[in-house]
C-alpha cells in the first residue's frame, strides 16, 4: 500500500498572544505534556530569575536550574543535573541560548521540551536544531522538536528591541537560503522539499511584506509565526536547508572570525541575505530586503553593524568554509577575494545611502 500522508513533526501547542504566560499552569496540567506536574524549568541567572519568582507559585511540582551560558557544556551538565529525576518534561523559560541549551539537554535525557521564548531573536524557538559554542567554535546539533511553543507578546515587548530585530533579519533571510535551495537543485539536482520551502517562504514573504512595526501586536503575532513556521519547515526537511544558504554561511563567519565582536544572528544574516541576493543578480529581491531591514531599523551595510568592507569581504570570502558540502550562491560563483570586494562596491552604490 503507497504511503499516503506523512507525519509533520511539530509542537501540540502553539500559543501566541497578549497574556499567553497567564495560563501556564494550565498549560502544564496538560496530560499531553505532563499527567503528574513533576517538571523541570531551565532558565537564565538574569532575567529568568525574575521569571522564576513570577511563575513559582503556579508550577509547585516544578524544579528550577540555572543555566550558564549557551555552550555545549552547559547543556550537558543540565542534562546531567535532571538524570534520573523522573520528570514529565523540561521548560526552557527564556531567550534563544536557554532554549537551544534545553532542546539539547532534553534529548539526552529523553524529555519532551515545552518552549517559551521571552524574546524573538532567531528562529531556533521551534526548530529540531539547537545551536551551541563548543571548544571549536559554534555547532549545530540534531534535537526533537518542541512538544508546545508560548510566546507571551507582553514578555516579548519587555525585552530589548534588538531581539525583535534580529528576529525580523532571520525571517526574511529565508527568501536567500531558499534561493540557494532552488540553485542547488539546478546545479547539483539536490532535491527540494516543496511542503518545506513552501512554509519558509510563507513565513519570510510575512514578515518582508508586513507593513507594521515591532510596537504592533499585529507585527509581532506575524514574526512570531513565520519564526515558528521556520522551525517547522526544517523538521520537513530534516536539516536547516529552507531558512540557512549563503545568509548564514557568512553570519557563522562573522562568529567565527571576531567571535568578540559579533553582532546578533538575524542582524548579520539580514546583511548576509541582502548582498547574497545582489550576488546572484536579483536586484530587486536585494532592494526589497534592504527596504524591510532599513525600515525596521537593521544594518544593511557592515560599517552598520560595527565592521569595515575589508572586514566584510574577509568574512564572506570564508563563509564557505562553515557549511562544507552545502551548495549556495558563494560556492556557485567561488569569486576571489578581489572580486568579493568589487561586488561589495556594485551592493553599496545599488542600495544607495
Amino acid at each position: 500500500m503507497p504511503v499516503l500522508t506523512r507525519l509533520i513533526p511539530s509542537p501540540v501547542v502553539v500559543d501566541i498572544r497578549r497574556g499567553a504566560l497567564e495560563g501556564l499552569s494550565a498549560l502544564m496540567a496538560d496530560e499531553r505534556i505532563s499527567s503528574n506536574g513533576k517538571i523541570a524549568v531551565a532558565i537564565s541567572g538574569g532575567s529568568g530569575i525574575a521569571l522564576r519568582d513570577r511563575f513559582a507559585a503556579e508550577l509547585p511540582g516544578a524544579d528550577w536550574y540555572t543555566v550558564a551560558g549557551g555552550t555545549i557544556d552547559a547543556a550537558v551538565e543540565l542534562a546531567d543535573a535532571m538524570r534520573g529525576k523522573r520528570y514529565d518534561a523540561v521548560v526552557a523559560l527564556g531567550g534563544g541560548k536557554i532554549i537551544d541549551v534545553t532542546k539539547y539537554a532534553a534529548a539526552r535525557v529523553g524529555l519532551p521540551l515545552v518552549a517559551i521564548a521571552t524574546n524573538l531573536s532567531h528562529d531556533g524557538l521551534c526548530s529540531p536544531v539547537s545551536t551551541l559554542d563548543n571548544d571549536n567554535g559554534r555547532g549545530s546539533y540534531g534535537v526533537p522538536t518542541p512538544i508546545a511553543l508560548v510566546i507571551d507578546l507582553d514578555v516579548i515587548r519587555d525585552a530589548p528591541v534588538r531581539f525583535v530585530r534580529s528576529g525580523i533579519g532571520d525571517a526574511v533571510s529565508n527568501l536567500s537560503a531558499l534561493a540557494d535551495w532552488e540553485l542547488s537543485h539546478r546545479e547539483t539536482g539536490e532535491k527540494i522539499d516543496g511542503l518545506a520551502a513552501a512554509m519558509a517562504r510563507s513565513a519570510g514573504e510575512a514578515v518582508l511584506r508586513h507593513p507594521g512595526g515591532v510596537g504592533d501586536d499585529d507585527f509581532l503575532v506575524t514574526l512570531s509565526e513565520g519564526l515558528v513556521m521556520s522551525g517547522i519547515a526544517m523538521s520537513i526537511s530534516g536539516d536547516t536547508r529552507p531558512s540557512s544558504g549563503a545568509c548564514h554561511e557568512i553570519s557563522h563567519a562573522f562568529d567565527l572570525l571576531y567571535p568578540a565582536r559579533a553582532a546578533s544572528h538575524g542582524e548579520q544574516c539580514g546583511l548576509g541575505a541582502a548582498f547574497a541576493m545582489h550576488l546572484r543578480g536579483a536586484r530587486d529581491d536585494s532592494l526589497a530586503i534592504v527596504e524591510t531591514l532599513r525600515r525596521h531599523g537593521l544594518p544593511v551595510r557592515p560599517e552598520e553593524m560595527g565592521f569595515t568592507v575589508d572586514e566584510f569581504v574577509r568574512a564572506v570570502d570564508f563563509a564557505p568554509q562553515t557549511r562544507p558540502g552545502r551548495f549556495t550562491i558563494l560556492e556557485h560563483l567561488d569569486l576571489s577575494t578581489e572580486q568579493i570586494r568589487d561586488a561589495y562596491a556594485d551592493y553599496a552604490q545599488a542600495i544607495g545611502s
